[in-house]
């Protein structure tokens, strides 16, 4: 059995503040290196084959600390760039929610539904993830990976993991500095998954 972890960057400035990051190279802030220390200790107990991540500044950051630090080969994926908010990058989500309060439900109820001006479908990223986690399945049978990603890439790369719900993507988006397992059996099908781990 493949066992995956999934972790999510330390904070920026922007997630802090609930901005939308996207596609954006906003560095870890004090706090996100702090996210990024106990990400290391809680995982450094974990026997982990090798760590995986996105292109982005805050997933290479946490990912390089975290494979120096337990000395893991690390790689990065060109297909998991965060899902490109286009107009929306750098607003506060309470912005899009009082300035378009009807496309916000949608993101919240519909994503798939919604193309953020000038930016991408969550189906248009949904298939550079299927792509990248289905090389990743061919690649390990067996043993545990680390996959650093980002909010809301995270949410797609757990859904297609484990075949569960997107959730509220708008809460997602602000998630940062966590950890979650999911366990894939030989036919790629999540077995079970383990609560995400935080501070």
């Amino acid at each position: 059995m493949l066992q995956v972890i999934l972790i999510r960057p330390g904070a920026s400035d922007f997630s802090d503040q609930g901005r939308i990051q996207g596609t954006l190279d906003v560095p870890l802030n004090e706090h996100g290196a702090s996210e990024v220390a106990q990400l290391v200790e809680q995982l450094g107990s974990r026997k982990i084959d090798v760590l995986y991540c996105s292109t982005c500044e805050p997933a290479q950051s946490t990912a390089k600390a975290i494979a120096q630090a337990l000395n893991l080969k690390l790689k990065k994926l060109r297909d998991m760039q965060n899902l490109n908010h286009g107009l929306w990058q750098g607003m506060l989500v309470d912005e899009i929610k009082h300035r378009q309060p009807t496309v916000y439900r949608q993101w919240q109820e519909q994503p798939e539904s919604v193309r953020p001006p000038n930016g991408e479908t969550l189906a248009e990223a949904a298939e550079r993830v299927d792509h990248a986690v289905d090389k990743l399945l061919r690649r390990h049978q067996d043993g545990v990976i680390g996959l650093v990603v980002p909010e809301p890439l995270a949410s797609l790369v757990k859904t297609r993991l484990d075949r569960e719900e997107l959730g509220d993507l708008w809460e997602a988006t602000t998630a940062h500095g966590s950890w979650q397992v999911v366990d894939i059996s030989s036919n790629g099908v999540a077995a079970r998954g383990q609560a995400a781990s935080k501070k």
